[in-house]
């Protein structure tokens, strides 16, 4: 078990009104799976409407509720209602009255930064823009597309195995490290390291602000933003609301109004970092989706508003990098630990910070 749910059949991005209320098929009557997962060991009760909203991407709770309503829902193979609370090992699927649409995954050949591989996992450094994994939108030219190209020739390996492949997932627009198990007993031994956190994943992310302290620790649940579904918000720990979530920092250099700082994980929500550091009033540099792309810290002049336009376009996206990876290997035991470079565009946007606050004085940062 993962920290990220890694068997939702239900492709990322497509909403259940759209899986609802799409034409029927021809064999009504007959119903058809789209989604599935098993409820964690330690879950509380829970009505299934509040969990499902939290875990299936742009759909809301009225619309889960009108899915259990039509029936759809069901729990260990038997449809509930929407007030039904969910029990530890608890199996949940949607069911429809169609076939899912083909969302197989086909060997591209893509050019993938493999940093390490063996018979059992390779670690691979994603560039930014490519997706990991296919759902609504990006069907192909993903990471795992480009995977199933290069082990193509691998007889057990199969991309459309659940029990093999992604052992944890990062955005689109980061780059960085992942590792990709081969073989069902390694994505199994990797799964409980990401989900015991034994594993050791740190980034580099430029910020913006000049934080009070060198590091600190943020803890606070994660859950889908009930105002934007693609965006993820913090809640207090005691809230019930999301899932547990703590990043902890440390200020690498300070550029006056912006700050290079590295982020430790010891748990791996979706968008954990953006959401963690907006929600501590650092928002990522150029994070469009969490108002980083906007002139948050600086001077009012034409100068410096050209220069931080300059910026934006030659780091076009979220400043995050997945800089570290470290794990005990699943056959050998050994400890294996990755580091990667900065990307170009990430290197380049530092770079412009430290020559422009060289040519600038600490009176020039007060705010």
């Amino acid at each position: 078990m993962t920290d990220e749910i890694q068997d939702i059949n239900l492709p990322e991005g497509n909403s259940l009104q759209d899986e609802l209320f799409s034409n029927t098929s021809e064999d009504e009557g007959q119903l058809h799976e789209h989604w599935k997962v098993e409820v964690d060991a330690g879950q509380a009760p829970l009505r299934i409407d509040k969990y499902l909203a939290e875990r299936m991407a742009h759909s809301s709770r009225n619309r889960i509720q009108t899915a259990a309503d039509a029936g759809c829902i069901f729990v260990n193979n038997k449809p509930v209602k929407s007030n039904y609370k969910i029990r530890p090992f608890d199996v949940i699927t949607l069911m429809l009255d169609r076939p899912k649409h083909d969302s197989s995954i086909k060997p591209e050949n893509i050019p993938l930064n493999i940093v390490y591989e063996d018979d059992d996992l390779m670690v691979v450094n994603k560039e930014a823009g490519m997706v990991v994994h296919p759902g609504a939108g990006n069907f192909d030219g993903t990471l795992i597309n480009a995977v199933a190209w290069h082990l193509r020739d691998l007889k057990s390996f199969d991309p459309n195995d659940p029990e093999v492949g992604l052992v944890h997932r990062i955005d689109k627009d980061t780059s960085g490290l992942l590792v990709v198990a081969k073989t069902p007993d390694a994505k199994t031994a990797l799964g409980k390291q990401f989900f015991h956190k034994t594993t050791h994943r740190s980034y580099h992310a430029l910020v913006w602000g000049n934080p009070v302290d060198d590091e600190g620790r943020i803890e606070g649940n994660i859950a889908r933003d009930p105002k934007d579904r693609l965006r993820m918000k913090v809640f207090s720990p005691d809230s019930g609301i999301g899932k547990p979530a703590v990043t902890h920092y440390r200020v690498l250099s300070r550029f006056g109004y912006v700050t290079l700082m590295e982020c430790v994980l010891e748990t791996g929500r979706t968008h954990q970092i953006r959401a963690h550091m907006t929600h501590i009033g650092h928002p990522l540099f150029c994070d469009e989706r969490y108002g980083g792309c906007e002139i948050l810290r600086g001077q009012r002049s034409s100068t410096y508003k050209a220069f931080i336009q300059n910026c934006f376009r030659v780091c076009p996206r979220q400043a995050l990098h997945a800089k570290t990876l470290g794990f005990v290997h699943p056959r050998t035991g050994k400890q294996m630990d990755f580091d990667s470079e900065w990307p170009e565009d990430f290197d380049t946007l530092i770079s412009r910070w430290k020559n422009y606050v060289k040519g600038t004085t600490l009176d020039t940062f007060a705010e």
